[in-house]
């Protein structure tokens, strides 16, 4: 059973924000799979079989990579790890969620490991960087103006 991301793993990020939006938003707006594409501009395709839940998968296309990721860990409002393999990458992310006054304080953590991450682990790193930066404002921005 996968509980956290790979610390181990040849490129690890860690990144943070605070969305001027209560929890509730926020965490609906992103696990709702279906509505990525709404407000992701660099996820082209998103969809769920159902609502999120532990063991459950979702499919997402980015950066034209098709992508299946499976629900090891879900705590409503609080908590959600996914991952997978996908082209020679295994990737674990984490995302925790905590309320206080009235905004929501979104931190998040994803490891990629596998023999692409290996050969190149700086443009790896860059690559997810710039991902995950771009995810948190997406959020904060969707978030923020209160709608899709």
């Amino acid at each position: 059973m996968i509980i956290t991301i790979d610390t181990a793993a040849a490129v690890v990020v860690r990144l943070e924000t605070v969305i001027d939006a209560p929890l509730s938003r926020v965490w609906d707006l992103h696990t709702d799979v279906p509505a990525w594409p709404s407000w992701q501009t660099d996820i082209t395709t998103a969809s769920a079989d159902g609502p999120l839940a532990e063991g459950s998968v979702f499919h997402w296309s980015t950066f034209g990579l098709d992508i299946d990721s499976t629900v090891y860990t879900i705590e409503p409002g609080r908590r959600i790890l996914w991952g997978g393999p996908a082209h020679g990458i295994t990737g674990i992310h984490e995302w925790t969620f905590t309320e206080r006054d009235g905004r929501t304080y979104v931190q998040t953590a994803e490891s990629w490991d596998g023999e692409p991450v290996h050969a190149d682990r700086d443009g790896m790193r860059a690559a997810l960087e710039a991902s995950l930066t771009a995810w948190l404002a997406h959020l904060k921005q969707t978030a923020e103006n209160g709608a899709r």
